[in-house]
């Protein structure tokens, strides 16, 4: 049997249908599953057991296939699951150029994208919906994500040479899409915390990406000019590279964004940071710690692209340091 699952949306969107491609392969004994996704996901999710072939956009072959399952609703991929062959199909297809449900089940979740009154009274997790999109159980199984032996020695020769194991290693990562202007703490609070987390036993590794380099640069020379110890990850690392850092810390600090996703699949302690998305949405598998803005609902939905001032400083230094302190105790 052929098997056939689209997800061409973000990394972080990517890493949590993880969960939901294993149960479509457990629920097809024998079958082989292939993911058609964007070509910077290969490296997250090749090696993964229940993934047998990858193929990424723009397609160079044509495909088809027992069972399709499309769990994105932009264009292209509703291009690929109205046109690739499928003796059954679930999820969303193109209708007269707009998302339509393939099933029944499917049928939650596009309203949820067009009525923000349901989106915002939804409880049910992005894999709950998309496992009623596919019409299987939920299971609550986490994800791993593979780390590659080179990675993991770049990792180990940045710890050796940047951390010096005086007390817990503390990720933090405020980045996001330019889309969600307010999704991520306020800089200044993330200096702050590095302040006040050094000075009470912790180590700190600053994590940014392309998006960040300017003001991490600008906060690095900062901290660095006032004897902060702390340590940056180069904005330019692979995304193994991104996980094999990540893995070395004990507790991970992030919004709502892929570094989020990427820390539970790798089974990390986690402080997430809700601002204008919704908290519900995601699935913490008792390794995430929500801390939600008093302020979220004020946003979201209907004003989640707009950038405020207050809002991206709701969420207090000390709430921050006290949840840190009861996920990961500092050395006395």
């Amino acid at each position: 049997m052929q098997i056939i699952v689209i997800k061409l949306g973000a990394a972080g969107d990517v890493l949590r249908t993880l969960p939901l491609m294993r149960a479509i392969r457990d629920a097809h004994a024998g079958a082989e599953v292939t993911l058609i996704t964007k070509e910077e996901i290969v490296e997250l999710v090749k090696g993964i057991d229940y993934i047998h072939h990858i193929k990424t956009i723009p397609l160079r072959e044509r495909l088809e296939a027992d069972i399709l399952y499309n769990f994105d609703t932009d264009a292209i991929a509703l291009e690929i699951a109205t046109h690739t062959p499928a003796k059954k199909k679930y999820g969303f297809y193109a209708l007269d150029g707009y998302p339509a449900a393939c099933n029944a089940g499917a049928e939650y979740y596009l309203n949820t994208i067009f009525d923000d009154e349901l989106k915002k009274k939804n409880t049910l997790t992005y894999q709950e919906m998309m496992f009623a999109a596919a019409e299987l159980p939920v299971t609550k199984e986490v994800y791993h994500l593979p780390i590659g032996d080179r990675a993991k020695e770049y990792a180990q020769r940045f710890v050796e040479s940047r951390i010096s194991g005086r007390g817990p290693l503390i990720g933090i990562h405020m980045g996001a899409s330019s889309r969600w202007p307010s999704k991520v703490w306020s800089l200044s609070y993330v200096e702050e915390f590095i302040k006040k987390a050094s000075a009470q036993g912790y180590e700190v590794i600053l994590f940014g990406g392309p998006n960040e380099i300017n003001e991490h640069g600008l906060l690095s020379k900062k901290l660095t000019s006032e004897g902060i110890p702390f340590a940056r990850n180069n904005p330019s690392n692979s995304k193994q590279e991104f996980l094999a850092l990540l893995e070395k810390c004990d507790a991970f600090i992030c919004s709502d964004s892929f570094a989020l996703h990427a820390a539970v699949g790798l089974q990390k302690k986690v402080l997430a940071l809700f601002f204008c998305t919704s908290p519900n949405e995601l699935e913490s598998y008792g390794l995430v710690k929500k801390i939600v803005s008093p302020r979220l609902y004020e946003f979201f939905p209907e004003k989640s692209d707009v950038f405020d001032k207050g809002l991206v400083e709701s969420i207090s230094v000390e709430q921050v340091l006290t949840e840190l302190k009861n996920l990961v105790p500092p050395k006395v």
